[in-house]
């Protein structure tokens, strides 16, 4: 099964949503970037549902998308967990982190997209 970069950023965003992760967005980086087409970026409150949000994340997209992250980074720190997808990186944030690192604001010229 073959999917798109939007359609695997959207099973991560809605799983993010489901476990109460917050302010999710998802940048469109193709058009600005080499690094990935996708970035999707969320906050969790405390570290432990960061660690809950990248266990689910990654059975969700296992399931419904047929793909394993090629990496996942920093979570033994858990304040800014980086899940690679290759064409999608998903980012999850602990408050602080999500606010001294502003990737939103980093990448401000790609437009977000919605995935609900």
């Amino acid at each position: 099964m073959s999917v798109t970069p939007f359609e695997l950023a959207k099973v991560a965003a809605l799983t993010a949503d489901e476990k109460k992760a917050t302010d999710i967005v998802m940048l469109d980086l193709s058009k600005v970037s080499d690094v990935a087409d996708i970035f999707l970026v969320c906050t969790a409150a405390n570290k432990r549902l960061a660690d809950a949000l990248v266990d689910e994340i990654e059975k969700k997209v296992r399931i419904n998308c047929a793909e394993k992250p090629a990496a996942i980074e920093g979570r033994t720190e858990g304040s800014w967990i980086l899940m690679d997808y290759g064409a999608v990186l998903v980012h999850i944030f602990l408050p602080e982190q999500r606010e001294y690192y502003r990737l939103e604001k980093l990448w401000g010229d790609a437009p977000q997209l919605s995935f609900a």
